[in-house]
């Protein structure tokens, strides 16, 4: 007899709509939807999805207690033998939902759950320790790949076979160690490596550490009246129509626009890129996100010197942080160069 599985999706990939329905309320679906239709491909004939939960990120982010009790309630009506939520790949709110859902369900239900993300997904680093999180591409384009992943984890659990290493089965390293047997001895294994190091081949430390970016906090502004003051967001704002076409996700480059003359912002000169959120408040006033006409405020009431002519903008919605530093490191050069004291760091 086949194995019976309940499979979590948000509003995005069961086709209801977008950021305009991210407030979408769980509810429960017979069947497959959307990927599970894949997922139940890979299952075989060795498991049956026969539900599917649904919510909105935004509902989910919003309301998470509420949420999870009600998602619980209704897991519990089909009582499978596990859970599987997503893949969320780089989508920040769906990882968080699919990583707290999963969390709750394995601890109150007691069954095997898999999920899946990029690996710089926020929800990993909360979550990894305690879940199978299969590590995927960064968008969707990445479903053909994680999909078959998922499903030998969660089958793997539910036949009560071993787990292999992060690295055989697919999954996120979950900072958990064990003894294993070796046929050489640590000195032995070390020279080996160390011999491969220098010879400029491939070798794979046995102890991986992990890789922090320490920057070190700069010094506070001496005179803020003779500063000069820059806005700096990741909230998307740029000028009508978006003019350097900044992606709505996963944004690959920023944009550098004009301050000068400009007092306020409005919805006839500006608006948001950002797909992550709900545009509609950002659109009615810019100033919500990159706060000029304060900016501009403080500016006549001699509080810092004076606001620089340029502002820079991006899209951190699923924005890889290796493109996130490349944009950093960009925007610092330009602000050096002109002489910028310091900056206002805006996000959504």
């Amino acid at each position: 007899m086949a194995y019976k599985v309940v499979h979590y999706i948000n509003q995005f990939f069961a086709g209801i709509g977008g950021e305009e329905k991210a407030d979408y309320p769980p509810e429960i679906r017979e069947g497959v939807v959307g990927p599970g239709q894949a997922l139940q491909a890979a299952l075989g004939g060795e498991a049956v999805i026969v539900a599917t939960v649904v919510c909105g990120d935004g509902y989910f982010a919003e309301h998470m207690d509420e949420a999870i009790e009600k998602i619980i309630n209704l897991v519990k009506e089909h009582r499978p033998d596990a859970f599987v939520a997503g893949p969320a790949f780089n989508a920040g709110r769906y990882g968080m939902a699919c990583g707290a859902i999963c969390d709750a369900v394995s601890k109150k239900l007691n069954i095997p759950v898999v999920t899946a993300m990029y690996p710089e997904n926020p929800a990993v680093e909360i979550y990894r320790k305690g879940l199978y999180i299969v590590e995927t591409a960064d968008s969707a384009r990445g479903m053909r790949d994680a999909i078959p992943k998922m499903a030998k984890l969660l089958l793997k659990q539910l036949k009560g076979e071993p787990i292999g290493r992060p690295q055989e089965d697919g999954y996120i390293e979950r900072g958990i160690r064990f003894n294993i047997f070796r046929d050489k001895l640590g000195a032995e294994r070390a020279a080996d490596m160390l011999v491969k190091k220098l010879k400029g081949e491939e070798f794979v430390t046995e102890y991986p550490m992990p890789s922090f970016d320490r920057v070190p906090p700069a010094p506070a502004i001496k005179d803020m009246k003779k500063a000069k003051i820059a806005l700096v967001t990741s909230g998307g704002i740029v000028p009508k129509g978006n003019p350097d076409r900044i992606e709505a996700s996963s944004a690959t480059k920023f944009g550098e626009y004009s301050l000068e003359g400009l007092e306020d912002l409005t919805p006839q000169t500006h608006e948001t890129a950002h797909g992550g959120y709900d545009p509609t408040y950002a659109n009615e006033d810019p100033d919500r996100v990159l706060p000029v006409d304060v900016a501009r405020q403080l500016e006549r009431e001699g509080v810092f010197g004076s606001l620089h002519d340029k502002y820079y903008a991006t899209v951190g919605n699923g924005t890889p942080v290796a493109y996130a530093k490349k944009f950093g490191e960009e925007i610092a050069k330009r602000l050096k160069a002109a002489n910028v004291d310091g900056v206002i760091l805006t996000s959504t």
